[in-house]
């Protein structure tokens, strides 16, 4: 077996010093640079499959500090981790050399592979890499739902079954429903009057309508849009004290537990401050 981190260790250092070029020169050797870290990834690949092919064959068996059921684990999360660096390799050719970017079924990481690309036009974190989270508040900043979705829903998508799940909680719709731009339509405003809402305080941008911007000049909607502004400060503080900045476990259901774990801690914070008032 042929350890090869050396020269991939070179390849890397070229590609990095020819991204930081312009022009059709500095593509050619990145390319050029791409190309034979492609290579040397196959030659690996080639190695990888040939072991555990022995395995398999009863070729290479266990020894004497390493069971069967290892060897036999071993190999195939030596095939698993081939699987995924093949994804890896056809859409690095596509983005390289065929220049698409929106390849499907993108893979952002060998070890945690549901990571997505988010991005929410944030000017500090243009991109960011994870999971997208819903995070429900009531009274008293209280988390009464969550979800970790497998793929990004659109924000007006979520309303209504927020709604929905705010009565299966308390046998009763919200007086009051606040939310940002992105959660509205004329249809999610009805449907949540229709449910039982009383106010429904969604601000409308691109509306033209005077009794629209009427409406959102009113004091109750504005008081309303204070209350939602202090929920991302509920988010902040799940991710700075409760551990949602980063999830410690490993795969979707270990990220569903790492929040579900961070969402009870900060319950047992809100409901304590409140009980000793």
């Amino acid at each position: 077996m042929r350890n090869r981190l050396r020269s991939v260790t070179h390849r890397l250092i070229e590609i990095g010093k020819a991204s930081r070029g312009r022009g059709a020169v500095a593509l050619a050797r990145q390319q050029q640079a791409y190309a034979k870290l492609m290579a040397t990834t196959r030659r690996v690949l080639g190695q990888a499959t040939r072991v555990a092919q022995e395995v398999r064959q009863g070729i290479k068996r266990a020894g004497t500090l390493l069971g069967p059921v290892v060897v036999e684990g071993l190999a195939q999360h030596l095939e698993d981790v081939s699987a995924l660096t093949r994804r890896v390799l056809a859409q690095t050719q596509a983005r390289v050399f065929e220049g698409n970017t929106h390849f499907p079924g993108k893979l952002l990481s060998l070890f945690e592979t549901a990571t997505e690309a988010i991005r929410k036009g944030k000017a500090a974190k243009p991109t960011e890499f994870g999971k997208l989270v819903k995070i429900q508040e009531a009274e008293h900043q209280v988390v009464t739902d969550y979800a970790v979705y497998a793929e990004r829903p659109t924000a007006q998508s979520l309303l209504l079954p927020a709604v929905a799940q705010h009565k299966a909680v308390f046998d009763r719709a919200p007086e009051l429903l606040a939310a940002d731009a992105g959660f509205f339509s004329a249809e999610n405003e009805a449907q949540a009057t229709a449910a039982g809402v009383q106010k429904v305080a969604i601000p409308n941008q691109q509306t033209r309508s005077p009794a629209r911007w009427a409406l959102q000049r009113e004091r109750w909607f504005k008081r309303a849009q204070r209350w939602r502004v202090g929920c991302e400060g509920r988010i902040s503080v799940l991710k700075r004290r409760h551990g949602l900045f980063r999830c410690r476990y490993k795969g979707s259901a270990g990220m569903e537990r790492w929040v579900g774990l961070g969402v009870i801690a900060n319950n047992l914070l809100a409901i304590a401050r409140v009980t000793i008032k």
